[in-house]
């Protein structure tokens, strides 16, 4: 019985061996599938040549309002966080002591100006005297000794009322150049002191505005050699804000290297008439030196680096790819030139490398699950 059940199960062994068989020879004739990738197109653009950095925006031009006499604040004549106009009147102070100074001033001016003008007709008379010989010499350069000394009693009391009417001007602050005020921080009713410490309240100027950053000091011959031909143009880029970056000019180069980090600090001066930079905002900033039209460029992510330098895949008409090495240039806005090694037009892989291998196939996909 149990020979009978071996012969007649012998076929279908048989069977599914060379059904086995078959697959066998059928898988290794098609290969594994095609992997997954990613692709772009090599590109002939134009492409800046910039550096980039982080940057902290300055205002153009900070003053400290003070008071430059004692008194009493009487009136703030703005709000906090105001933009004001040079010549704005920001503060009053009681103007009482210094209007009744200068009533005095201008009393003894009064007074002594009387006394020159009666030395002065005496000194007219004597010298008449003297040339008649009635009066000696001695008289009459007392009399000329005691008009010149009122003479200058009167520059001294005039001078005085300059200086009283001065003081009088003080009691009206006003502001010193277009800006935005900060924090009020004496209010009124206090008294203030003079050129006293806190000031009354801080300005800065924010049209236009400064941004100051440091480059490496490989950088400086670059940017002395395109600032000796012309306006050097910088680019700054809120982050997390959306619009397009605002445009100024190097300005400024400081003049010497800081020796403990290897840097050279610049401003630039930007217009900021929408008033998107802020003192104290930290910005990403990028300095144009020149462009280089008609480069190949393709994304960062299509290059690779192996043991023998950097290279990228190329997608072949038959859907395969081509391991091919290349020299790589300049980086800027997520692409990189290519020097050599790739021609414009072609196809390189961005995505899905880690699965290829020169001469395998691919399939072209939008992007990877995953990713």
């Amino acid at each position: 019985m149990r020979l009978t059940q071996a012969i007649q199960l012998m076929p279908a062994v048989a069977l599914a061996a060379a059904l086995a068989g078959c697959t066998r020879e059928q898988s290794a004739a098609t290969g594994p599938p095609p992997a997954p990738v990613v692709v772009a197109q090599a590109t002939q653009e134009t492409v800046p040549v910039e550096v980039s950095a982080i940057a902290n925006v300055e205002a153009y031009s900070t003053v400290s309002v003070k008071a430059q006499v004692d008194g009493q604040l009487l009136q703030v004549h703005f709000r906090e966080g105001d933009d004001v106009r040079q010549g704005q009147l920001l503060f009053s102070l009681d103007p009482r002591p210094f209007e009744a100074a200068l009533n005095q001033a201008e009393a003894n001016l009064a007074r002594d100006q009387a006394q020159l003008e009666n030395a002065r007709a005496q000194y007219r008379r004597y010298e008449k005297l003297l040339q008649e010989g009635v009066t000696s010499q001695e008289q009459y350069d007392q009399v000329r000794t005691a008009a010149e000394a009122l003479e200058a009693v009167v520059r001294a009391d005039k001078a005085a009322v300059e200086t009283a009417r001065l003081r009088l001007s003080y009691c009206a602050i006003s502001s010193p150049l277009d800006g935005r005020t900060g924090s009020l921080i004496v209010h009124a009713g206090n008294l203030v002191k003079a050129n006293d410490d806190p000031p009354l309240v801080v300005i800065n100027q924010i049209n236009p505005i400064f941004v100051s950053f440091t480059l490496p000091e490989q950088h400086l011959a670059e940017v002395k050699k395109y600032m000796a031909r012309g306006k050097l143009a910088v680019e700054a880029t809120v982050p997390d804000a959306p619009g397009a970056p605002e445009r100024g000019t190097v300005s400024f180069v400081d003049n010497t290297v800081d020796t403990a980090t290897g840097t050279i600090r610049l401003k630039a001066v930007f217009p900021n008439t929408a008033r998107r930079l802020w003192p104290g905002q930290f910005v990403n900033v990028s300095v144009r030196f020149t462009e280089r039209p008609n480069s190949i460029v393709v994304p960062s992510s299509a290059i690779q680096t192996g043991q023998s330098g950097s290279y990228v895949f190329v997608v072949k008409s038959d859907q395969t790819v081509d391991l091919r090495p290349v020299t790589t240039g300049i980086s800027a806005n997520g692409k990189t030139v290519i020097e050599s090694g790739v021609n414009a037009g072609e196809t390189v892989v961005t995505d899905g490398q880690l699965r290829l291998i020169p001469g395998a196939k691919v399939t072209i996909k939008s992007s990877l699950a995953g990713s």
